[in-house]
């Protein structure tokens, strides 16, 4: 079936759920909540806990480090004698209007993607996935929830469950009228919920993240509901949101 790209299938419901850069694609109305657990919306988590600006970058593009010159922040790609990177525990030494480009060959893509829409922009990951719902909670008008995933070698989606159970435990906060697709999120989220540590790091991307060792992150990625921050994306980057903006956000429209 060929679908339309108005999310015609979701129409009826207020809460939705969508994959990857497509669906980050699609979006033409509401808000945004980006999901990218290992690592993107993690490590913007860890760094607006900081108190820091993070511009997102899609990753393997040339211009990174004229784009990060031109914005007057630091490109975190692992190369700079900083050691910043995708890495959340690398962000952590940020200070307060550190400005970061963040490259992510998925998250970063499907929060630039959804942005182009005009649509307002959040990020959420375990850790603060209470904080992101409880701030639009109230909000009425559409919320859509982006899985990033992981992709294949063939760079074709590769749904990751890490980002399932991330979305769903945003959109279990959010209430409202969830889709069937959102519903189902919801349930993988209930389902390992008291399980997320075992669930995270031995899942595919887990896994492959352990191996090249950064077992560390794996570790600050699990952690569910520990983080108050909520990230929203406003001139091109992401910082966590004041109070007024709290307030804005939670408006009904």
């Amino acid at each position: 079936m060929v679908m339309q790209n108005d999310l015609e299938s979701q129409s009826g419901f207020n809460r939705r759920f969508e994959w990857g850069p497509t669906g980050a694609a699609s979006i033409n109305e509401g808000t945004t909540i980006i999901v990218d657990v290992l690592r993107f919306t993690s490590a913007v988590e860890a760094a607006a806990s900081r108190g820091a600006v993070v511009f997102p970058y899609r990753w393997q593009n040339d211009g990174a480090q004229d784009y990060a010159n031109s914005v007057d922040a630091t490109l975190a790609n692992g190369s700079q004698p900083d050691g910043l990177s995708l890495s959340p525990l690398s962000l952590l030494t940020l200070g307060p209007e550190d400005r970061v480009v963040l490259p992510s060959p998925n998250g970063a893509t499907c929060a630039l993607l959804a942005a182009q829409s005009g649509s307002t922009v959040l990020a959420s990951c375990l850790r603060n996935a209470e904080a992101v719902g409880r701030a639009l909670v109230a909000h009425e008008g559409p919320i859509t929830v982006v899985a990033c995933g992981e992709r294949w070698p063939d760079a074709t989606l590769r749904p990751a469950l890490e980002d399932l159970l991330g979305a769903g435990a945003v959109l279990s906060t959010l209430g409202g009228r969830p889709s069937p697709e959102a519903r189902s999120a919801i349930a993988a989220w209930f389902d390992a919920q008291y399980c997320v540590d075992e669930t995270i790091s031995s899942c595919s991307s887990g896994e492959e993240l352990q191996r090249k060792g950064s077992s560390p992150d794996v570790a600050y990625c699990s952690h569910v509901n520990v983080s108050a921050i909520v990230p929203v994306l406003v001139n091109g980057a992401f910082r966590s949101a004041a109070p007024e903006e709290l307030l804005r956000l939670n408006r009904n429209k």
